[in-house]
C-alpha cells in the first residue's frame, strides 16, 4: 500500500511526546527520512510574540505531537530544523517560521511551503490547506477545533487529531504536487521563494523604523515626525521586551495624536483621549520622549515620509505596470504570483522615491523575479 493510499484512506494516528527522552527518538528518527511535515498550533492574543502550545512532526510514519509545555530540552528538535538533508514541509509556514525564530533562533532548513507550490500550479496566492486536500484527495477536513486554546491542558481527542491533521495529509499533499511541479519549469523558483520566507523572518525588525508603521505619520510635520519615530521605537523595544502585544502598550492612534500635539502634561493626555490605562503605566514615558523630541536639533529630524500616491506619475504608471505585468506572465502563472499591486508599488517607489538603492532593492528585483522585474523597471524607467 502507497505512503499516500494509508493517509488517505485512514484517520491520523499520533503520538504525545512529553520527555526529552522520547523526543531525541522521535527527532533522530525523522532526521533518517528524506522529509518530514511540520506544524504548529498557538494562540496569540495580548501578547507580541505568539505563544505555542503544540509542534505537530510526521515522518511518513508516525505522528508526533509535542507538548512545549513540558518539555525544557529542545536541543534534539532544533538539529532536525537544522539538518540540511532533511526537506521540512509546511503550510502557510510565517506565523510557524516566526515560532521557530522566537522560541529555537533556529528556522527549518531546508523549506518547501505548500501553499507557495499551490501558486506556482495555477491555484492563487493563498490557497487554504483544506481547500487543497479536497481539490487533490475529496477529503473533507473538520475545522472544528482551530479556536482550541492550545495552552489549556489536558487537550480533548478531538482536539488532538484535529493538530494531527494538519501534518497527516501534508506528506501525501506534499507529494501529489510535487508530481505535478516537477512537469513545470518553476521548480527553482517554488525553492527559491521558500528561501526567501526564511530570509524575511530572520531580518529583525528595525525599531528606528517602527514610526513607518503607524498609519497617517505622512501628515506630521517634522518636529511630530521626530516626537513618533521616538515614541514608536520605544513601544517598540517595550512590547518585545515585555512581550506584550503593541496596541496593549499604546495604541498606534493614541501614539499619532501624542507626536501631534506634543503635550506637556499627563492631563494633556487623557483630555487628547488616551485610555487611563495607557496614562498610568506609559504616561511619564511618553512626555519625556516628546520633550526629548522638542531639544532634538532640526538636521536631526527625520525626512518628512513622501507618499508614492502623492507622485503625479503614479496612477499612470501603476497602470503601465499592471498591463506590462499581464503580458510578461507565463500563461501557467497566476499573475499575483509574480507581483500584487503593492509590489507594483515597491518598484514604483524603488526607482521614484528610494532613488534605486542597492542595498534595498524590492522582492520584484530579487531571486527568480528579477528577470521579470528588469522588464517592468526598464518600463517604468522609460514612462
Amino acid at each position: 500500500m502507497s505512503a499516500i493510499k494509508k493517509e488517505i484512506k485512514n484517520p491520523p494516528h499520533f503520538q504525545i511526546i512529553t520527555s526529552t527522552l522520547a523526543l531525541e527518538e522521535v527527532c533522530q528518527r525523522a532526521r533518517e527520512k528524506s522529509y518530514v511535515a511540520l506544524d504548529t498550533e498557538f494562540i496569540r492574543t495580548r501578547t507580541f510574540y505568539p505563544k505555542l502550545g503544540l509542534i505537530q512532526l510526521y515522518d511518513g510514519e508516525k505522528v508526533s505531537l509535542i507538548d512545549p509545555l513540558v518539555i525544557d530540552d529542545f536541543s534534539a528538535f532544533i538539529a532536525l530544523l537544522a539538518d540540511i538533508n532533511v526537506i521540512k514541509i509546511l503550510h502557510a509556514s510565517k506565523e510557524d517560521l516566526e515560532i521557530f525564530y522566537h522560541y529555537f533562533k533556529q528556522l527549518p532548513t531546508p523549506l518547501i511551503d505548500t501553499q507557495v507550490v499551490s501558486q506556482f500550479l495555477g491555484f492563487g496566492h493563498s490557497m487554504g490547506f483544506a481547500s487543497l486536500i479536497y481539490h487533490y484527495f475529496q477529503l473533507e477536513l473538520d475545522k472544528g477545533a482551530s479556536r482550541t486554546d492550545w495552552l489549556a491542558r489536558p487537550l480533548s481527542d478531538v482536539q488532538l487529531r484535529y493538530a494531527a491533521a494538519d501534518v497527516w495529509y501534508l506528506l501525501p499533499l506534499y507529494e501529489k504536487m510535487q508530481q505535478h511541479l516537477l512537469q513545470t519549469p518553476w521548480q527553482s523558483a517554488v525553492q527559491n521563494e521558500c528561501e526567501l520566507l526564511l530570509e524575511k523572518i530572520s531580518k529583525p525588525r528595525d525599531p528606528e523604523r517602527a514610526y513607518f508603521d503607524i498609519p497617517n505619520a505622512w501628515k506630521l510635520n517634522e518636529q511630530a515626525l521626530m516626537a513618533l519615530k521616538l515614541l514608536a521605537k520605544w513601544r517598540l523595544e517595550e512590547a518585545i521586551k515585555r512581550d506584550v502585544a503593541l496596541n496593549f502598550i499604546v495604541k498606534s492612534e493614541h501614539l499619532w495624536l501624542v507626536a501631534k500635539h506634543l503635550p506637556k502634561h499627563t492631563s494633556a493626555l487623557l483630555d487628547l483621549g488616551l485610555l487611563p490605562m495607557e496614562v498610568r503605566v506609559n504616561g511619564k514615558k511618553m512626555l519625556q520622549l516628546v520633550e526629548k523630541a522638542k531639544r532634538t536639533p532640526k538636521e536631526a529630524y527625520p525626512s518628512p515620509i513622501v507618499r508614492l500616491v502623492d507622485e503625479p506619475r503614479y496612477r499612470a504608471g501603476l497602470k503601465m505596470l499592471q498591463q506590462k505585468l499581464n503580458e510578461i506572465t507565463p500563461a501557467e502563472l497566476p499573475i499575483e504570483t509574480i507581483s500584487s499591486k503593492r509590489g507594483l508599488e515597491s518598484l514604483m517607489k524603488w526607482c521614484w522615491i528610494k532613488h534605486q538603492d542597492p542595498n534595498d532593492l524590492p522582492d520584484l528585483l530579487k531571486g527568480w523575479r528579477k528577470e521579470f522585474g528588469e522588464t517592468l523597471l526598464k518600463s517604468l524607467q522609460s514612462f
